[in-house]
């Protein structure tokens, strides 16, 4: 990530200052260069890019194989276009709507399965989530008038062509990110460094100094876990100790007196246990 100038001119109209830090919240047009690997277990790669956006992905679908075909061309499409995807995989539309959080960006959905058709499936998410893209992948065209009342954005014919995957997809992310987003502006040693606040994953205090763990690397600046509190806890953010603030979008799971973040392990103090689970609740419950 090329650092900017350290007079450069970061106060655009709107923009927030956070202990020195502007904050501008800018459209985004296009999707940026990066890479995808997404895995049945979530887990997630990262390919070439200046910038990268992740997006979460869901495949509801009981054929192996075209599970697997669509990792593949998601792996692809990470080369090509940059983007990085965390992909999950139910293998039925009951296992997806069973307990459905809201986290997805995208999801793939089959409609012909064994307990609980794509259709109906769709139609229980439609009541939870107006926002996620839903895409439908299979080799029942008749139902494509049927797609509408569900607000699924496009069908996908089996068997998958990646043109057709690649091209749907891509659009299928723009309209992902047609919203505003907000950006740190960090002064570092060398100038000050331009990040997504979405692909912060938690910051760690050092001293006097504080640590954002990011998608592009580490990068540290003089200010204090303090400073920040207020401020970030407006995008999510949540003080859970004396040394960490996490970014509850990327927080997995609790284990014992730690929250899991992108499989580390960051501790929760006790006098914070309680309000940080009904922060991290109400956060998921909002997406």
């Amino acid at each position: 990530m090329p650092a900017v100038p350290s007079n450069a001119n970061m106060r655009e109209e709107g923009s927030q200052t956070l202990c020195g830090v502007p904050f501008t919240v800018t459209s985004a047009e296009h999707i940026s260069g990066g890479s995808v690997n997404g895995t049945a277990n979530g887990e997630e790669g990262i390919g070439k890019g200046a910038a990268k956006a992740m997006f979460r992905i869901a495949v509801v679908e009981d054929e192996k194989f075209c599970v697997n075909q669509i990792r593949e061309y998601l792996e692809r499409y990470e080369k090509e276009y940059g983007a990085e995807f965390v992909m999950t995989v139910f293998g039925d539309g009951e296992d997806i709507t069973d307990g459905y959080d809201g986290k997805y960006d995208v999801i793939f959905m089959d409609i012909r399965m064994r307990f609980m058709d794509g259709m109906t499936a769709a139609r229980k998410i439609r009541e939870l989530d107006e926002k996620v893209v839903i895409i439908f992948v299979t080799n029942l065209i008749e139902y494509a008038p049927k797609g509408y009342e569900v607000g699924a954005m496009y069908y996908i014919l089996k068997p998958i062509n990646y043109f057709d995957f690649s091209q749907k997809l891509k659009r299928a992310l723009q309209k992902v990110e047609k919203k505003d987003q907000v950006y740190a502006v960090i002064p570092t040693g060398e100038g000050v460094q331009k990040i997504n606040i979405s692909q912060i994953y938690y910051i760690e205090s050092q001293s006097h100094n504080v640590l954002f763990k990011t998608a592009e690397g580490n990068i540290s600046t003089r200010s204090s876990l303090k400073d920040l509190e207020n401020t970030m806890g407006k995008y999510g953010f949540f003080r859970c100790g004396k040394g960490f603030m996490v970014n509850l979008r990327y927080v997995d799971g609790i284990s014992g007196g730690n929250c899991i973040v992108r499989e580390e392990k960051i501790p929760v103090s006790r006098s914070k246990k309680k309000e940080f689970m009904h922060e991290l609740t109400n956060y998921v419950s909002a997406l």
